[in-house]
């Protein structure tokens, strides 16, 4: 799924873009930040880009949208300081909804970890060479050629065993 205000994680991907978080989530991980403390928008910014270890770095056209509705829906409070700085904290019906949404967290969270693991492997030089002289051979073999029934299952094969070894490493 294409998301257009994500564009900066296009960046690590080469224009495919996965949504980094469904419908509600941002919401709910916005909320998850404010638990502690009171906070401003350029601070929860910076908190998601380091929950994500720099995978996502949300926009200001993304997370101020999303304040204000979170403020719509009386989720939390968003004041003026004497500096002009908007500060933002959670209310107790945000708090009760994040109560009330703690699986649902945490299976965020659960995914934001696999990802950020995920992106960590692409980043290495070495990881990111035989990942695309797999998908180069990959796409000669299956696309570029006619394959038997046998040549395939023989393919699938060799990735099963690969994966197998991989999930066996010490």
């Amino acid at each position: 799924m294409r998301h257009s205000h994500d564009s900066h994680d296009n960046e690590h991907h080469g224009g495919r873009r996965q949504r980094f978080f469904g419908h509600g989530e941002l919401r709910l991980v916005l909320l998850h930040l404010l638990r502690d403390s009171a906070s401003h928008g350029y601070e929860l910014i910076k908190a998601i880009e380091t929950l994500t270890e720099g995978n996502y770095t949300p926009s200001p056209g993304v997370i101020y949208p999303t304040l204000d509705l979170l403020r719509d829906q009386q989720l939390i409070t968003i004041s003026d300081e004497e500096n002009g700085r908007r500060v933002i904290a959670i209310t107790r019906h945000g708090q009760q909804w994040l109560d009330e949404s703690q699986q649902q967290l945490a299976q965020i969270l659960e995914r934001v970890k696999a990802r950020n693991v995920g992106y960590q492997l692409r980043r290495d030089p070495q990881m990111k060479r035989a990942l695309g002289n797999f998908k180069a051979v990959l796409d000669l073999r299956v696309n570029q050629q006619a394959l038997s029934a046998a040549q395939l299952k023989q393919i699938i094969g060799i990735i099963d065993r690969a994966a197998l070894e991989i999930s066996q490493l010490d």
